[in-house]
């Protein structure tokens, strides 16, 4: 036996054949308005003049005697019908990949070629790169003279961000140092169980501090099987840079030209089986994440569970209720002769 169901809108009909019976409601309903007035009593009346007056209340209740039985008819129908609510369970079996994204915090980020500087919409950015990965473990490192792992990998997003929000520049010793911000990337991924380990690694400058070597760490993030997708941001050209400091730690910006070491990220990528990138604006470093969102896939498998709040009952006892309405109110304050 073949079980059809029919689903409108949250409710869904175990059992819709019953739902033809609509059809034969209508057509009866049709015979009953087509040739009621055919089978009324006829009385002689020698004047009308008594029978001038308006409708009463009892007439008008009684006009909707017909549609209070069509209703409850009809709730009946929709109950035979086995209406029931959808509750629809998602089990979600995901292999997610482990993900760090190491930020550059040097003076340089400030630069102002990006509205209102580099290291504000990298950060926009970054929160709408860890809402689109909403199964994989994330996790941040920042760096400028020095590397601080800012924030573990976790799935926790919404701590992922609240860190991301947070970034300032200033709060590291001034400087770019590339492989240190690699390296303890790398150090603090390594160790994963996931099988595919990424990491985003963030810069606008050349590599000038630190007692790692960038093509030392790529060669160890290599070594771990780890990708490394490097991104330099920056106009070409010059921009609005911070240039020096005053001794209540303000910032003096000058117009410096921009410099980024893209022969050592092409290198650092191409050891490690990842990309490099370059974004002069922000709609191109929003470009450059959702590439890596695209090659970084996450292979979920899907189970969907179905489960069922039963409504027939309701429409049972509603059909049932106006039809015993109906029939009480036929019986005692609009009865007629004809009844």
């Amino acid at each position: 036996m073949i079980l059809l169901e029919v689903v409108i809108g949250d409710l869904e009909f175990k059992h819709p054949v019953f739902l033809a019976l609509f059809l034969a409601l209508a057509l009866a309903y049709w015979g009953y308005i087509r040739f009621s007035g055919k089978r009324l009593p006829l009385f002689r009346l020698s004047s009308l003049s008594g029978l001038e007056a308006g409708p009463t209340w009892r007439t008008r209740i009684r006009s909707t005697l017909p549609w209070i039985r069509l209703l409850g008819l009809s709730a009946l129908i929709l109950a035979l019908a086995r209406p029931r609510q959808t509750l629809r369970e998602e089990r979600i079996k995901a292999e997610g990949i482990d993900i760090l994204m190491v930020m550059d915090l040097s003076s340089s980020m400030l630069a102002q070629d990006f509205k209102p500087d580099r290291l504000e919409v990298s950060k926009r950015v970054a929160a709408a790169f860890v809402d689109r990965r909403p199964y994989d473990r994330l996790g941040l490192v920042v760096f400028s003279g020095e590397a601080f792992a800012q924030c573990p990998l976790t799935t926790d997003h919404a701590v992922m961000k609240m860190f991301l929000s947070g970034l300032q520049c200033g709060t590291l010793e001034d400087g770019t140092a590339i492989g240190m911000g690699l390296a303890t990337a790398v150090n603090r991924i390594k160790d994963s169980p996931s099988k595919s380990k990424v990491i985003i690694l963030l810069t606008d400058g050349v590599n000038n501090s630190g007692y790692i070597k960038p093509a030392t760490a790529a060669e160890i993030a290599k070594q771990f099987n780890i990708r490394v997708y490097t991104i330099g941001v920056g106009t070409i050209g010059d921009a609005l840079t911070p240039v020096s400091r005053r001794s209540d730690g303000q910032y003096i910006f000058g117009l410096a030209r921009v410099e980024i070491d893209e022969e050592l990220m092409r290198q650092i990528a191409r050891m490690t089986g990842g990309k490099y990138f370059r974004a002069t604006s922000e709609e191109g470093l929003e470009k450059i994440y959702r590439e890596i969102d695209g090659l970084e896939k996450t292979e979920i498998e899907v189970t969907t569970l179905k489960r069922y709040s039963e409504a027939f009952r309701t429409f049972a006892l509603a059909g049932l209720l106006l039809l015993l309405l109906e029939l009480v109110l036929r019986q005692t304050v609009v009865r007629t002769i004809a009844d």
